[in-house]
């Protein structure tokens, strides 16, 4: 059977989308690993599927480039918002979209017709260790030591809807993350595994990013990691609360405004192209 999909990228971070209102998708886990090759499939960090919902205009799913499904993807749901709006799907400039780590708002910029970006009220960051999950005590895990691969470094965890390690010092790609970040993914402290991101302070609202995402590897952006970034920003004194900080990842820029009750997020939505597959 022949299925319609969209790919779409925000900052890079290139995802395949189905609409599930059309057709529903069977087995979405071992259809993300087979498509997601971008040698072998359509290539992409993983499968998004539009789908129906009883509480919000629509639920996002997301599973990663090795089936594992994830709770929330800050790119992906900007690009469900133009789709849902340009396609006649919800034909609204405000659109709720369910998720696994609650819903989210999202507010659409148009022109012509056409949307050119979108903002997310990403709901209040998550600072209690055991809430994220990570294995540390306290209240919160902010500028505390661990020990990965015999190198000690000071992080910061919080949690987005998934779980975030952020680790601050000077050029991000001067790192060898292809060893380093799959030892962050998978060490002890983080019992669901982490996503974790390696920032350099450019200006008091300037951070560069590099992201290593669990479940996918190192992707060019990481919607829900900028947010994660710019709180523990704030968190480490090194950015102001409620100041519009742009992030630049490896696909692009995002702005980020970091308040305790809320977190937003600012960013492009694009179609790259649309094709059918066989499923």
């Amino acid at each position: 059977m022949k299925v319609p999909f969209v790919k779409m990228q925000g900052c890079g971070n290139d995802y395949i989308y189905f609409n599930c209102f059309r057709t529903p998708i069977a087995q979405p886990e071992e259809l993300s690993v087979r498509l997601s090759d971008r040698h072998f499939g359509i290539g992409g960090d993983g499968i998004i599927l539009i789908c129906p919902s009883q509480h919000a205009d629509l639920r996002m799913r997301m599973f990663n480039a090795d089936g594992s499904e994830g709770k929330m993807c800050g790119n992906a749901i900007r690009c469900v918002g133009k789709y849902a709006y340009e396609t006649g799907l919800v034909p609204r400039e405000k659109i709720d979209v369910e998720t696994l780590s609650g819903t989210k708002h999202l507010s659409l910029h148009l022109l012509q017709g056409s949307v050119q970006g979108v903002t997310v009220d990403m709901g209040a960051a998550i600072w209690s260790p055991q809430e994220i999950p990570a294995n540390f005590p306290g209240e919160r895990a902010v500028k505390v030591p661990l020990s990965v691969g015999g190198v000690e470094y000071c992080v910061t965890c919080v949690s987005m809807g998934n779980p975030h390690c952020v680790v601050f010092g000077g050029d991000p790609y001067a790192l060898p993350l292809e060893q380093i970040g799959p030892l962050f993914e998978r060490h002890s402290a983080f019992p669901e595994q982490v996503n974790t991101e390696f920032v350099q302070v450019l200006a008091p609202n300037v951070l560069k990013m590099r992201v290593w995402e669990r479940g996918s590897g190192e992707t060019w952006a990481c919607g829900t990691g900028a947010c994660a970034v710019t709180a523990a920003a704030v968190a480490n004194g090194l950015c102001e609360e409620d100041t519009d900080i742009t992030v630049k990842l490896r696909g692009g820029d995002l702005v980020i405004r970091y308040t305790t009750d809320t977190v937003w997020m600012t960013g492009e939505a694009k179609i790259t192209f649309e094709g059918e597959v066989e499923i």
